[in-house]
């Protein structure tokens, strides 16, 4: 029986979000602790990003899918219209409860639902957004011992969401966009 990961990963995006992800995504290794990913997406629509990422990264990608263990080596995309979430069993959780900040899936739901399961084990990450999502699931990450990263307002698409994650989390990290996978991999060692 395989041993669940105690540590993970969870980041938030949204308008340049694919981009942001192109530059953090592809330079993790295939061995990494998980990656769970909400990038807000339209209701509407079936979602490419697991295909489009699968063929640029080292690590196994997939679309979040109810039930299924969270494994290391593993990037999992949350589906459109769904929140995803993490149990305290390290397995997924899709849910189709109300928007967060007009978004479903929503950063918050995933990183409050993240911290609870993996305390300090987990390391949050807020990228370029327009609007709010992601702070307070951040705030609650840092507040079980995780870690916060930001990429710097200045590096960003668009600037609302890392500067209202900053305002919320002082304390977390802020760094440029191109330094972001090297951040996740010194806290992978």
């Amino acid at each position: 029986m395989s041993t669940l990961p105690r540590k993970a990963v969870v980041i938030g995006a949204s308008a340049g979000g694919v981009e942001a992800l192109s530059a953090v995504l592809p330079h993790l290794p295939p061995d990494h602790c998980p990656v769970l990913v909400v990038i807000h997406l339209p209701s509407n629509r079936h979602s490419v990003l697991a295909d489009l990422f699968r063929d640029k990264c080292l690590m196994k990608v997939v679309e979040a899918e109810d039930k299924a263990p969270i494994d290391a080596g593993t990037i999992y995309f949350a589906p459109p219209d769904y929140h995803l979430m993490v149990e305290t069993d390290f397995t997924v959780a899709l849910s189709n409860e109300a928007p967060v900040w007009f978004s479903r899936p929503s950063i918050d739901v995933l990183f409050e639902t993240a911290a609870d399961a993996y305390g300090p084990g987990l390391t949050g990450v807020i990228l370029t957004g327009a609007n709010e999502d992601g702070a307070e699931g951040l705030r609650a990450v840092m507040a079980q011992g995780g870690r916060g990263l930001i990429q710097s307002p200045e590096t960003a698409y668009a600037r609302l969401m890392p500067e209202t994650a900053l305002s919320l989390c002082p304390a977390a990290e802020v760094c440029p966009l191109e330094d972001l996978a090297a951040e996740l991999l010194v806290e992978a060692a």
